[in-house]
């Protein structure tokens, strides 16, 4: 092992990796790039001997604190170089804890709920020998069928910016030496949610300005947040694979925007340059990869193989491979592998306690989406009064399943630790009511009804029937992709049976995604949408429904009619010929004969309405809570100045809420066309029973800046509208005036 000891301090890092550069040797540098898959607890002769000559600077998926302590020693102790290991794993939305799904957590509006999850994720992964995710994934999701939409915080780009901004401090900390902190990795650069049709690894076609105003900026907000690591996209971007596109990695990601950390490939993405098409084989893929600006390689070996012939040839220069080496050893300083490679366990709080559950649950809580809450008997069923039931019917195949409400995408998540809707239901309610369950279907996918008579059985003899359906969590995630988004299997079916019955439903949809529900939607007297809460989705769900809580969750999508929507967002541009109330005809109104142009000519479908379902932002509370119209300080201001935007909110209910007040800014004449409406902010403002409370809202002009003609981005002068509201769907809205 080779002595380099200098202090770890942010003045000597600089100096340490320079130090630690000049004593490796090409084939240790080259070492240092390459990622490998651990031995699942074990270490194969090969891997050991491989981490002895250098061969290798990062482990992926070895979560066994024992092996990893083993593997760091060998590292450390027995190879020339003594530098340790990069150990990396998927720690999407919790390790044995399991919190909501990031679309789920993005329902919260609720940065400091991401932040909790992640941090306490870190620590539980740490406790594992883990000190590096792959996470938080920062795709812009406008195309549900895609399955990854779950590992990301939904349509915007502001709202996912904040958020991925809040798990990359969770995850890291305040201090990346500190124990349980680990390295957050900003993926996939870039425009990987805008694969086609919504199918994972498929080509995407983003115009340049689209690119800069919508898929960056979540990127951007990371790398302000410290973001350690980047992972490139499997897609590619106007014909050029992420993996090797030099403009966004280079010029955007560390000429434009200072960053200075490490980049990673995705699994085996340098490989699959040649299946593209880009490259003719593995070596011409490792030239690409590296010109661009990848400094590690995921899964595949082609920097192993290639690397040392291209710089030998000249393609590769060395001080380029210098760098790519510099930016891995940097970050294995700034984690302080080299004082600690492996964190004490008794350093950090047991994996899965008691706090760690009671953060999942309350994050669950904030979590769940009301989207309907109707009348029954003269009042709203919800809140349900648990000393009012004689017996409550808990049906659906999610509902008493421990394991499918983790979610996708969890590979620690413990089980064990999981309370499900019919468990929490049952422990909260006394024994003066009866809970009976029936599943109804095996599997959400499945189209065998024989169970559904024990399931109106439950039903038909229940003051109120809980029906907990949507997906298993195989159904969502990587490669995991859906071409229709309704409710699978027989489970439409079984909701109207239920229905049937003539008990009050209230439906509970856990998904990886948003689903089309208009067919079940109206049906039900209530609708919560949780998607997969995680380890406590029961007593989150059980909070809400009786009432101990209120809910305050916002959708972070758009939830669509119908599949044949899709992509729906609420940011879209103006058209030329939009849909209005008026002009918007029924498929079945058009009388047979009529003249080709007797409907007008609007953008809509003829088989569906032009509206959402739910729009952006919605979600529902046990109480009302009025907004008077938005006012504005000044209704002119100078491009370098703050607009000041306000507005005044009532509680008119009888319940304690958390209402999520929301900015959008709308341009009304650009020098390119502009979306309808923009999210530039937002407010979590807790209200008493009558309380009324003024929102204020300070908006610097530059927040309002664009990707012009030129791909310059800059604000421009001119009329903007205002609205301070509960949803994107608002009206209500106030004008000022950007002057130069």
């Amino acid at each position: 092992m080779l002595d380099v000891d200098l202090p770890v301090t942010l003045d000597a890092t600089e100096a340490r990796v320079a130090a630690l550069l000049q004593t490796l040797t090409i084939q240790e540098k080259i070492g240092q790039l390459q990622q490998v898959q651990g031995g699942g607890g074990h270490i194969p002769d090969t891997l050991a001997q491989a981490i002895r000559d250098g061969a290798i600077g990062s482990i992926i998926n070895e979560v066994n604190a024992q092996t990893v302590a083993r593997l760091q020693a060998i590292a450390m102790n027995e190879s020339r170089s003594g530098i340790p290991l990069l150990i990396g794993r998927d720690v999407i939305h919790g390790f044995a804890t399991v919190f909501p799904i990031p679309l789920g957590m993005a329902s919260s509006w609720n940065p400091e709920a991401v932040e909790r999850a992640s941090r306490i994720a870190a620590h539980e992964a740490s406790a594992h020998g883990v000190n590096w995710t792959f996470a938080p994934m920062l795709d812009i999701g406008r195309d549900p069928r895609w399955g990854r939409v779950a590992e990301g915080f939904g349509e915007d780009p502001w709202l996912t910016g904040v958020l991925g901004a809040a798990a990359v401090r969770g995850f890291q900390g305040e201090d990346l030496t500190a124990p349980g902190s680990i390295a957050a990795c900003a993926k996939h650069f870039v425009g990987y949610g805008a694969s086609e049709s919504g199918r994972d690894y498929n080509s995407t076609n983003i115009a340049p300005r689209e690119l800069r105003d919508v898929h960056l900026p979540p990127f951007e907000a990371a790398v302000q947040a410290g973001v350690a690591t980047v992972m490139t996209s499997f897609s590619d971007i106007d014909g050029v694979p992420a993996t090797a596109n030099r403009e966004l990695l280079e010029d955007v990601l560390r000429s434009l925007w200072g960053f200075n950390g490490m980049v990673v490939s995705d699994w085996d993405s340098v490989r699959h340059l040649s299946v593209h098409g880009l490259t003719v084989d593995d070596r011409g893929s490792a030239c690409q990869a590296a010109l661009a600006g990848v400094d590690m390689e995921m899964a595949s070996t082609t920097y192993a193989a290639h690397l040392e012939s291209l710089v030998a040839d000249g393609v590769v220069p060395m001080a380029l491979l210098d760098r790519m080496v510099a930016n891995v050893l940097r970050l294995k300083v700034r984690l302080g592998l080299f004082e600690q490679p492996v964190i004490d366990q008794a350093q950090l709080p047991l994996v899965g306690n008691e706090a760690h559950l009671i953060a999942a649950r309350e994050i669950a809580r904030e979590s769940i989406v009301l989207l309907t809450n109707t009348m029954h008997d003269g009042s709203y069923l919800l809140p349900l009064d648990a000393s009012a039931l004689r017996r409550l019917a808990v049906i659906g195949p999610l509902a008493d399943d421990a394991y499918e409400q983790l979610g996708t995408w969890i590979f620690d998540g413990d089980a064990s630790l999981s309370t499900t809707v019919r468990q929490a239901l049952q422990s909260a309610v006394s024994s003066n009511t009866e809970v009976v369950y029936a599943r109804g279907l095996a599997t959400t996918r499945s189209h065998d009804t024989s169970g559904f008579a024990d399931a109106v059985l439950c039903a038909s003899n229940a003051d109120v029937a809980v029906l907990v359906l949507g997906e298993e969590a195989i159904l969502s995630g990587e490669a995991h992709c859906r071409a229709d988004i309704s409710l699978p299997g027989a489970q439409e079916a079984l909701l109207d049976a239920i229905v049937a019955t003539g008990t009050p439903v209230v439906l509970v949809v856990m998904a990886g995604r948003p689903l089309a529900l208009e067919r079940v939607a109206h049906k039900v007297h209530a609708l919560f949408y949780a998607w997969h809460p995680g380890s406590q989705a029961g007593p989150a769900l059980t909070d809400l429904l009786f009432g101990q809580h209120s809910p305050s969750a916002r959708l972070p999508v758009t939830l669509p009619r119908v599949s044949g929507q899709i992509p729906m967002y609420y940011a879209h541009k103006h058209t030329g010929k939009p849909a209005t109330p008026e002009t918007v005809v029924d498929m079945q109104d058009i009388h047979p004969r009529a003249p080709q142009l007797s409907i007008g000519n609007t953008s809509f479908h003829l088989d569906v309405h032009p509206s959402p379902l739910f729009p952006f932002g919605y979600g529902l509370t046990y109480t009302w809570v009025d907004y008077d119209a938005p006012t504005v300080h000044r209704a002119e201001v100078p491009l370098d100045g703050t607009v000041e935007i306000s507005a005044t909110i009532t509680n008119r209910g009888a319940h304690h809420v958390t209402e999520v007040v929301q900015l959008y800014i709308r341009d009304l004449v650009g020098s390119v066309t502009r979306p309808v409406k923009e999210l530039k902010g937002f407010q979590r403002i807790p209200l008493a029973p009558g309380e009324r409370r003024t929102v204020h809202f300070s908006l610097p002009v530059k927040a309002l800046a664009f990707t012009h003609r030129d791909l310059s981005r800059r604000a421009e002068a001119g009329r903007f509208h205002a609205w301070v509201a509960a949803h994107s769907a608002t009206q209500a809205h106030v004008e000022f005036t950007v002057h130069a």
